[in-house]
Protein backbone atom coordinates (compact mmCIF):
# COMPACT_ATOMS: atom_id res chain seq x y z
CA UNK A 1 0.00 0.00 0.00
CA UNK A 2 1.57 3.36 -1.01
CA UNK A 3 2.42 5.84 1.71
CA UNK A 4 0.04 8.77 2.17
CA UNK A 5 1.11 12.21 0.95
CA UNK A 6 -0.52 15.61 1.42
CA UNK A 7 -0.36 18.25 -1.32
CA UNK A 8 -1.61 21.81 -1.75
CA UNK A 9 -4.30 21.76 -4.44
CA UNK A 10 -4.52 25.11 -6.22
CA UNK A 11 -8.07 24.26 -7.26
CA UNK A 12 -9.38 23.92 -3.68
CA UNK A 13 -6.76 26.24 -2.12
CA UNK A 14 -5.95 23.83 0.68
CA UNK A 15 -3.57 21.01 1.58
CA UNK A 16 -5.30 17.69 0.95
CA UNK A 17 -4.51 14.02 1.31
CA UNK A 18 -3.73 12.91 -2.23
CA UNK A 19 -5.92 10.10 -3.48
CA UNK A 20 -5.33 8.92 -7.06
CA UNK A 21 -8.24 7.91 -9.24
CA UNK A 22 -6.77 4.42 -9.55
CA UNK A 23 -5.25 3.01 -6.34
CA UNK A 24 -1.47 2.86 -6.49
CA UNK A 25 -1.19 4.61 -9.86
CA UNK A 26 -0.60 8.30 -10.58
CA UNK A 27 -1.19 9.91 -13.98
CA UNK A 28 0.54 13.28 -14.11
CA UNK A 29 0.87 16.04 -16.71
CA UNK A 30 3.71 18.53 -16.31
CA UNK A 31 3.93 21.64 -18.46
CA UNK A 32 7.16 21.47 -20.43
CA UNK A 33 9.21 24.04 -22.34
CA UNK A 34 8.32 26.14 -25.33
CA UNK A 35 11.27 25.15 -27.49
CA UNK A 36 12.30 28.50 -28.93
CA UNK A 37 15.37 29.12 -26.75
CA UNK A 38 17.45 27.61 -23.97
CA UNK A 39 15.47 27.17 -20.76
CA UNK A 40 16.47 29.47 -17.90
CA UNK A 41 16.96 28.65 -14.22
CA UNK A 42 13.40 29.72 -13.40
CA UNK A 43 12.11 27.06 -15.79
CA UNK A 44 14.55 24.57 -14.32
CA UNK A 45 13.33 25.25 -10.80
CA UNK A 46 9.84 24.15 -11.91
CA UNK A 47 11.14 21.10 -13.77
CA UNK A 48 13.11 20.04 -10.69
CA UNK A 49 10.08 20.46 -8.42
CA UNK A 50 8.21 18.15 -10.78
CA UNK A 51 11.13 15.71 -10.71
CA UNK A 52 11.11 15.63 -6.89
CA UNK A 53 7.34 15.09 -6.98
CA UNK A 54 7.73 12.19 -9.40
CA UNK A 55 10.58 10.66 -7.38
CA UNK A 56 8.69 11.06 -4.08
CA UNK A 57 5.57 9.40 -5.42
CA UNK A 58 7.67 6.50 -6.72
CA UNK A 59 9.55 6.21 -3.41
CA UNK A 60 6.22 6.14 -1.58
CA UNK A 61 5.08 3.18 -3.65
CA UNK A 62 3.05 4.71 -6.49
CA UNK A 63 3.40 3.77 -10.15
CA UNK A 64 3.79 7.05 -12.03
CA UNK A 65 2.97 7.83 -15.65
CA UNK A 66 4.21 11.31 -16.52
CA UNK A 67 3.60 13.38 -19.62
CA UNK A 68 5.65 16.52 -20.31
CA UNK A 69 4.70 18.41 -23.45
CA UNK A 70 7.08 20.15 -25.83
CA UNK A 71 5.43 23.25 -27.26
CA UNK A 72 6.89 23.41 -30.75
CA UNK A 73 4.17 25.50 -32.41
CA UNK A 74 3.21 28.90 -30.99
CA UNK A 75 3.89 32.57 -31.60
CA UNK A 76 7.48 32.35 -30.28
CA UNK A 77 8.62 29.28 -32.19
CA UNK A 78 7.10 30.60 -35.42
CA UNK A 79 8.81 33.97 -34.98
CA UNK A 80 12.16 32.34 -34.18
CA UNK A 81 12.10 30.02 -37.18
CA UNK A 82 11.14 32.86 -39.51
CA UNK A 83 13.92 35.09 -38.18
CA UNK A 84 16.50 32.40 -38.93
CA UNK A 85 14.98 31.38 -42.26
CA UNK A 86 14.67 27.70 -41.29
CA UNK A 87 11.74 25.34 -40.99
CA UNK A 88 9.84 25.12 -37.73
CA UNK A 89 11.12 21.58 -37.18
CA UNK A 90 14.74 22.53 -37.78
CA UNK A 91 14.43 25.43 -35.36
CA UNK A 92 12.67 23.56 -32.57
CA UNK A 93 14.80 20.40 -32.86
CA UNK A 94 17.80 22.40 -31.74
CA UNK A 95 16.13 23.51 -28.52
CA UNK A 96 14.50 20.14 -27.85
CA UNK A 97 17.99 18.63 -27.90
CA UNK A 98 19.30 21.39 -25.61
CA UNK A 99 16.42 20.87 -23.19
CA UNK A 100 17.15 17.17 -22.83
CA UNK A 101 20.87 17.89 -22.36
CA UNK A 102 20.00 20.32 -19.55
CA UNK A 103 17.64 18.05 -17.66
CA UNK A 104 20.02 15.11 -18.03
CA UNK A 105 22.84 17.21 -16.56
CA UNK A 106 20.60 18.01 -13.59
CA UNK A 107 19.67 14.34 -13.07
CA UNK A 108 16.00 14.86 -13.94
CA UNK A 109 14.31 11.51 -14.48
CA UNK A 110 12.80 11.19 -17.94
CA UNK A 111 9.01 11.25 -18.23
CA UNK A 112 7.23 8.41 -19.99
CA UNK A 113 5.99 10.72 -22.76
CA UNK A 114 7.29 13.94 -24.37
CA UNK A 115 4.63 14.77 -26.96
CA UNK A 116 5.20 17.55 -29.48
CA UNK A 117 2.19 19.70 -30.23
CA UNK A 118 2.74 19.37 -33.98
CA UNK A 119 2.34 15.59 -33.69
CA UNK A 120 -1.14 15.84 -32.14
CA UNK A 121 -2.93 18.09 -34.65
CA UNK A 122 -5.69 15.51 -35.29
CA UNK A 123 -6.42 15.26 -31.55
CA UNK A 124 -6.64 19.03 -31.28
CA UNK A 125 -9.01 19.31 -34.23
CA UNK A 126 -11.21 16.57 -32.73
CA UNK A 127 -11.34 18.45 -29.42
CA UNK A 128 -12.48 21.64 -31.14
CA UNK A 129 -15.19 19.68 -32.95
CA UNK A 130 -16.46 18.29 -29.64
CA UNK A 131 -16.57 21.78 -28.17
CA UNK A 132 -18.46 23.09 -31.19
CA UNK A 133 -21.01 20.29 -30.92
CA UNK A 134 -21.65 21.32 -27.29
CA UNK A 135 -22.13 24.99 -28.19
CA UNK A 136 -18.89 26.40 -26.71
CA UNK A 137 -17.36 27.91 -29.86
CA UNK A 138 -17.86 30.47 -32.59
CA UNK A 139 -15.95 31.35 -35.73
CA UNK A 140 -14.69 34.84 -36.56
CA UNK A 141 -12.48 35.67 -39.56
CA UNK A 142 -11.63 32.01 -40.04
CA UNK A 143 -10.50 31.44 -36.44
CA UNK A 144 -12.43 29.39 -33.88
CA UNK A 145 -12.85 30.83 -30.37
CA UNK A 146 -14.00 29.42 -27.05
CA UNK A 147 -16.88 31.48 -25.64
CA UNK A 148 -16.15 31.45 -21.91
CA UNK A 149 -19.67 32.65 -21.05
CA UNK A 150 -20.80 29.11 -21.93
CA UNK A 151 -18.67 27.60 -19.16
CA UNK A 152 -20.00 28.69 -15.73
CA UNK A 153 -16.96 27.29 -13.91
CA UNK A 154 -14.54 29.62 -15.68
CA UNK A 155 -12.24 31.23 -13.10
CA UNK A 156 -12.42 28.45 -10.49
CA UNK A 157 -8.68 27.76 -10.62
CA UNK A 158 -7.42 31.35 -10.69
CA UNK A 159 -10.22 32.99 -8.73
CA UNK A 160 -11.06 35.39 -11.56
CA UNK A 161 -14.53 36.87 -11.77
CA UNK A 162 -16.09 35.77 -15.05
CA UNK A 163 -18.45 38.77 -14.85
CA UNK A 164 -15.47 40.97 -15.74
CA UNK A 165 -15.39 39.49 -19.22
CA UNK A 166 -16.50 41.81 -21.98
CA UNK A 167 -19.07 40.10 -24.17
CA UNK A 168 -17.68 39.48 -27.64
CA UNK A 169 -14.13 40.53 -26.75
CA UNK A 170 -11.50 38.14 -28.08
CA UNK A 171 -7.78 37.55 -27.64
CA UNK A 172 -5.67 35.89 -30.32
CA UNK A 173 -2.23 35.90 -28.69
CA UNK A 174 -0.98 32.66 -27.19
CA UNK A 175 0.08 34.45 -24.00
CA UNK A 176 -1.61 37.39 -22.34
CA UNK A 177 -2.04 39.07 -18.99
CA UNK A 178 -4.70 38.83 -16.31
CA UNK A 179 -6.49 41.96 -17.49
CA UNK A 180 -7.13 40.29 -20.86
CA UNK A 181 -9.97 38.09 -19.59
CA UNK A 182 -11.89 37.31 -22.74
CA UNK A 183 -12.78 34.60 -25.22
CA UNK A 184 -9.65 32.77 -26.33
CA UNK A 185 -8.64 31.30 -29.65
CA UNK A 186 -8.70 27.54 -30.15
CA UNK A 187 -7.79 27.35 -33.84
CA UNK A 188 -6.06 30.23 -35.61
CA UNK A 189 -6.73 31.00 -39.25
CA UNK A 190 -3.62 30.73 -41.41
CA UNK A 191 -1.44 33.80 -41.89
CA UNK A 192 1.00 34.30 -44.77
CA UNK A 193 4.37 32.73 -44.04
CA UNK A 194 3.19 30.76 -40.97
CA UNK A 195 2.99 26.97 -40.70
CA UNK A 196 -0.57 25.74 -41.22
CA UNK A 197 -2.54 22.53 -41.45
CA UNK A 198 -5.45 21.95 -43.79
CA UNK A 199 -8.20 20.49 -41.58
CA UNK A 200 -11.97 20.47 -41.31
CA UNK A 201 -11.59 23.63 -39.18
CA UNK A 202 -9.98 25.38 -42.13
CA UNK A 203 -6.36 26.11 -42.97
CA UNK A 204 -4.63 27.16 -39.77
CA UNK A 205 -2.87 26.08 -36.61
CA UNK A 206 -3.78 25.36 -32.97
CA UNK A 207 -3.76 27.88 -30.16
CA UNK A 208 -1.32 27.19 -27.30
CA UNK A 209 -3.98 26.35 -24.71
CA UNK A 210 -5.64 23.75 -26.92
CA UNK A 211 -2.43 21.76 -27.31
CA UNK A 212 -2.03 20.69 -23.67
CA UNK A 213 -5.65 19.62 -23.23
CA UNK A 214 -5.56 17.45 -26.33
CA UNK A 215 -2.23 15.81 -25.52
CA UNK A 216 -3.04 15.31 -21.86
CA UNK A 217 -6.33 13.58 -22.58
CA UNK A 218 -4.85 11.53 -25.43
CA UNK A 219 -2.08 10.10 -23.22
CA UNK A 220 -3.61 10.11 -19.73
CA UNK A 221 -7.37 9.95 -20.27
CA UNK A 222 -10.13 12.53 -20.07
CA UNK A 223 -9.74 12.81 -16.30
CA UNK A 224 -6.41 12.34 -14.52
CA UNK A 225 -4.70 12.90 -11.18
CA UNK A 226 -2.14 15.73 -11.22
CA UNK A 227 -1.31 18.71 -13.41
CA UNK A 228 1.67 20.91 -12.58
CA UNK A 229 3.39 24.05 -13.77
CA UNK A 230 4.63 27.42 -12.55
CA UNK A 231 2.31 29.94 -10.92
CA UNK A 232 2.27 32.05 -14.08
CA UNK A 233 0.56 29.11 -15.84
CA UNK A 234 -2.51 29.35 -13.57
CA UNK A 235 -3.99 32.08 -15.75
CA UNK A 236 -4.63 32.06 -18.59
CA UNK A 237 -3.12 28.72 -19.60
CA UNK A 238 -4.43 26.30 -17.00
CA UNK A 239 -7.74 28.12 -16.59
CA UNK A 240 -8.31 27.76 -20.30
CA UNK A 241 -7.26 24.11 -20.26
CA UNK A 242 -9.96 23.40 -17.69
CA UNK A 243 -12.62 25.24 -19.65
CA UNK A 244 -11.96 23.55 -22.98
CA UNK A 245 -11.38 20.08 -21.50
CA UNK A 246 -14.39 20.01 -19.20
CA UNK A 247 -16.46 21.86 -21.78
CA UNK A 248 -15.84 18.99 -24.18
CA UNK A 249 -16.18 16.04 -21.81
CA UNK A 250 -18.46 17.20 -19.00
CA UNK A 251 -16.02 15.51 -16.57
CA UNK A 252 -13.43 16.91 -14.13
CA UNK A 253 -10.24 17.40 -16.13
CA UNK A 254 -7.67 17.23 -13.31
CA UNK A 255 -8.17 16.49 -9.63
CA UNK A 256 -5.01 18.03 -8.12
CA UNK A 257 -3.29 21.14 -9.48
CA UNK A 258 0.21 21.99 -8.20
CA UNK A 259 2.08 25.19 -8.99
CA UNK A 260 5.67 26.23 -8.27
CA UNK A 261 6.46 29.77 -7.19
CA UNK A 262 8.80 32.07 -9.08
CA UNK A 263 12.56 32.20 -8.84
CA UNK A 264 14.20 35.58 -8.33
CA UNK A 265 17.91 36.41 -8.59
CA UNK A 266 19.56 38.29 -5.73
CA UNK A 267 16.09 39.48 -4.72
CA UNK A 268 15.24 40.86 -8.17
CA UNK A 269 13.02 39.60 -10.98
CA UNK A 270 15.14 37.78 -13.53
CA UNK A 271 15.45 39.69 -16.81
CA UNK A 272 18.00 39.95 -19.59
CA UNK A 273 17.86 43.72 -19.33
CA UNK A 274 18.88 43.50 -15.67
CA UNK A 275 21.86 41.28 -16.45
CA UNK A 276 20.63 38.60 -14.03
CA UNK A 277 19.20 36.14 -16.55
CA UNK A 278 20.89 32.73 -16.44
CA UNK A 279 20.60 29.45 -18.29
CA UNK A 280 22.21 26.25 -17.07
CA UNK A 281 24.92 26.77 -19.68
CA UNK A 282 25.72 30.19 -18.22
CA UNK A 283 26.23 28.72 -14.75
CA UNK A 284 28.29 25.78 -15.99
CA UNK A 285 30.52 28.20 -17.91
CA UNK A 286 31.16 30.00 -14.60
CA UNK A 287 32.46 26.74 -13.15
CA UNK A 288 29.46 25.71 -11.04
CA UNK A 289 28.62 22.01 -10.86
CA UNK A 290 25.25 20.63 -12.00
CA UNK A 291 24.83 18.87 -8.65
CA UNK A 292 25.27 22.11 -6.67
CA UNK A 293 22.77 23.84 -8.98
CA UNK A 294 20.28 21.03 -8.46
CA UNK A 295 20.81 21.15 -4.69
CA UNK A 296 20.06 24.87 -4.58
CA UNK A 297 17.00 24.65 -6.85
CA UNK A 298 15.38 21.87 -4.79
CA UNK A 299 16.37 23.29 -1.40
CA UNK A 300 13.38 25.64 -1.07
CA UNK A 301 9.83 24.18 -0.93
CA UNK A 302 8.12 24.63 -4.27
CA UNK A 303 5.37 26.95 -3.00
CA UNK A 304 7.91 29.48 -1.71
CA UNK A 305 9.81 31.93 -3.88
CA UNK A 306 13.39 30.88 -4.37
CA UNK A 307 15.98 33.64 -4.12
CA UNK A 308 18.86 32.46 -6.30
CA UNK A 309 22.17 33.94 -5.14
CA UNK A 310 25.74 32.99 -5.86
CA UNK A 311 26.43 32.82 -2.14
CA UNK A 312 23.60 30.32 -1.98
CA UNK A 313 25.10 28.37 -4.87
CA UNK A 314 28.45 28.16 -3.07
CA UNK A 315 26.65 27.00 0.07
CA UNK A 316 24.85 24.35 -2.00
CA UNK A 317 28.21 23.13 -3.34
CA UNK A 318 29.43 22.88 0.26
CA UNK A 319 26.33 20.88 1.14
CA UNK A 320 26.99 18.42 -1.67
CA UNK A 321 30.64 18.19 -0.60
CA UNK A 322 29.64 17.46 2.98
CA UNK A 323 27.48 14.54 1.87
CA UNK A 324 30.33 13.17 -0.24
CA UNK A 325 32.89 13.61 2.52
CA UNK A 326 30.69 11.77 5.00
CA UNK A 327 30.20 8.87 2.61
CA UNK A 328 33.95 8.66 2.00
CA UNK A 329 34.70 8.69 5.72
CA UNK A 330 32.13 5.99 6.23
CA UNK A 331 33.62 3.84 3.49
CA UNK A 332 37.24 4.22 4.63
CA UNK A 333 36.73 3.84 8.37
CA UNK A 334 36.83 0.26 9.66
CA UNK A 335 33.58 -0.90 11.21
CA UNK A 336 33.34 -0.74 14.98
CA UNK A 337 32.54 -3.79 17.02
CA UNK A 338 28.84 -4.18 17.75
CA UNK A 339 26.66 -1.12 17.25
CA UNK A 340 29.42 1.43 17.71
CA UNK A 341 28.77 5.06 18.60
CA UNK A 342 25.70 5.53 16.38
CA UNK A 343 22.52 3.83 17.60
CA UNK A 344 20.18 2.20 15.12
CA UNK A 345 17.47 4.58 16.31
CA UNK A 346 19.38 7.49 14.70
CA UNK A 347 18.81 6.08 11.23
CA UNK A 348 15.19 5.22 11.98
CA UNK A 349 14.56 8.73 13.30
CA UNK A 350 16.10 10.21 10.16
CA UNK A 351 13.98 8.14 7.80
CA UNK A 352 10.80 9.03 9.69
CA UNK A 353 11.65 12.75 9.58
CA UNK A 354 12.82 12.71 5.94
CA UNK A 355 9.75 10.87 4.64
CA UNK A 356 7.47 12.90 6.91
CA UNK A 357 8.85 16.14 5.45
CA UNK A 358 8.22 14.99 1.89
CA UNK A 359 4.74 13.75 2.78
CA UNK A 360 4.04 17.27 4.06
CA UNK A 361 3.54 18.91 0.64
CA UNK A 362 7.14 18.19 -0.46
CA UNK A 363 8.83 20.17 2.31
CA UNK A 364 12.33 19.83 0.85
CA UNK A 365 13.86 22.34 3.29
CA UNK A 366 12.79 20.20 6.23
CA UNK A 367 13.98 17.06 4.43
CA UNK A 368 17.42 18.59 3.84
CA UNK A 369 17.63 19.69 7.47
CA UNK A 370 17.07 16.06 8.44
CA UNK A 371 19.86 14.99 6.06
CA UNK A 372 22.36 17.35 7.68
CA UNK A 373 21.33 16.30 11.17
CA UNK A 374 22.09 12.71 10.18
CA UNK A 375 25.46 13.74 8.68
CA UNK A 376 26.38 15.47 11.94
CA UNK A 377 25.50 12.41 13.99
CA UNK A 378 27.43 10.11 11.64
CA UNK A 379 30.58 12.25 11.75
CA UNK A 380 30.38 12.57 15.53
CA UNK A 381 30.09 8.79 15.79
CA UNK A 382 33.08 8.27 13.48
CA UNK A 383 35.10 10.66 15.65
CA UNK A 384 34.02 8.86 18.82
CA UNK A 385 33.97 5.08 18.66
CA UNK A 386 33.13 4.35 15.04
CA UNK A 387 30.00 2.79 13.55
CA UNK A 388 29.06 -0.85 13.49
CA UNK A 389 28.75 -2.75 10.21
CA UNK A 390 24.96 -3.12 10.34
CA UNK A 391 24.42 0.54 11.26
CA UNK A 392 26.83 1.68 8.55
CA UNK A 393 24.83 -0.26 5.97
CA UNK A 394 21.71 1.44 7.31
CA UNK A 395 23.27 4.90 6.91
CA UNK A 396 24.34 4.11 3.35
CA UNK A 397 20.84 2.87 2.53
CA UNK A 398 19.33 6.02 4.05
CA UNK A 399 21.54 8.25 1.91
CA UNK A 400 20.65 6.15 -1.12
CA UNK A 401 17.01 6.99 -0.38
CA UNK A 402 17.95 10.68 -0.20
CA UNK A 403 19.52 10.37 -3.64
CA UNK A 404 16.53 8.46 -5.02
CA UNK A 405 14.21 11.33 -4.04
CA UNK A 406 16.29 14.52 -4.06
CA UNK A 407 19.03 13.44 -6.47
CA UNK A 408 21.78 15.36 -4.65
CA UNK A 409 24.19 12.67 -3.44
CA UNK A 410 27.53 12.67 -5.27
CA UNK A 411 28.95 9.41 -6.55
CA UNK A 412 31.98 8.40 -4.49
CA UNK A 413 32.33 4.75 -5.52
CA UNK A 414 35.22 5.26 -7.91
CA UNK A 415 36.79 8.32 -6.31
CA UNK A 416 40.14 8.06 -4.59
CA UNK A 417 41.23 5.01 -6.57
CA UNK A 418 42.22 4.00 -10.05
CA UNK A 419 44.68 6.84 -10.79
CA UNK A 420 48.19 5.48 -10.24
CA UNK A 421 49.89 8.88 -10.59
CA UNK A 422 47.74 10.51 -7.91
CA UNK A 423 48.01 7.46 -5.67
CA UNK A 424 51.81 7.71 -5.98
CA UNK A 425 51.82 11.42 -5.08
CA UNK A 426 49.60 10.76 -2.05
CA UNK A 427 51.96 8.00 -0.95
CA UNK A 428 54.97 10.30 -1.45
CA UNK A 429 53.28 13.01 0.64
CA UNK A 430 52.53 10.54 3.42
CA UNK A 431 56.16 9.39 3.38
CA UNK A 432 57.35 13.01 3.54
CA UNK A 433 55.08 13.70 6.50
CA UNK A 434 56.36 10.60 8.27
CA UNK A 435 59.93 11.83 7.68
CA UNK A 436 58.85 15.26 8.98
CA UNK A 437 59.65 16.83 5.59
CA UNK A 438 56.64 19.12 5.84
CA UNK A 439 57.84 21.44 3.10
CA UNK A 440 57.74 18.61 0.54
CA UNK A 441 54.42 17.34 1.92
CA UNK A 442 52.86 20.79 1.59
CA UNK A 443 54.24 21.20 -1.93
CA UNK A 444 52.65 17.91 -3.02
CA UNK A 445 49.35 18.89 -1.45
CA UNK A 446 49.51 22.24 -3.28
CA UNK A 447 50.17 20.48 -6.58
CA UNK A 448 47.24 18.12 -6.05
CA UNK A 449 44.96 21.00 -5.04
CA UNK A 450 45.86 22.85 -8.25
CA UNK A 451 44.81 19.73 -10.16
CA UNK A 452 41.43 19.65 -8.43
CA UNK A 453 42.30 16.87 -5.98
CA UNK A 454 41.04 17.19 -2.42
CA UNK A 455 42.87 15.27 0.33
CA UNK A 456 41.35 14.19 3.61
CA UNK A 457 43.58 12.78 6.32
CA UNK A 458 41.65 10.29 8.46
CA UNK A 459 42.78 8.14 11.40
CA UNK A 460 42.86 5.25 8.93
CA UNK A 461 44.83 6.87 6.13
CA UNK A 462 44.56 9.59 3.49
CA UNK A 463 41.55 9.60 1.17
CA UNK A 464 41.41 11.71 -1.99
CA UNK A 465 38.69 12.78 -4.36
CA UNK A 466 38.20 15.23 -7.18
CA UNK A 467 36.58 18.54 -6.30
CA UNK A 468 33.06 19.18 -7.58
Amino acid sequence: MPREIRLFNTLTRRVETFRPLEPGRVRMYTCGPTVYNFVHIGNLRTFLFEDVLRRTLAAFGYRVTQVMNLTDIDDKTIKGAAAEGVTLREFTDRYVEAFFADIDALRVQRAEHYPRATEFIAHQVALVRRLSERGHTYVQDGSTYFRIATFPGYGKLSGLDVNEVKAGARVDADEYEKEDVRDFVLWKAAKPGEPAWDTELGLGRPGWHLECSAMGMALLGESFDIHTGAVDNIFPHHENEIAQSEGATGRPFVHTWLHAEHLVVEGQKMAKSAGNFFTLRDLLAKGHSPLAIRYLLVSVPYRQKLNFTFDGLHAAAAGVERIGNTLRRLAHTPAAAGEGALPAAAVEEFLAEFDGALADDLNTARALAAVHTLLTRVNQALDAGGIGERIRAGVEAALARVDAVLGIVPSVESEGAGDAEIDALVAERNAARKARDFGRADAIRGELTARGIVLEDTPHGTVWHRSA
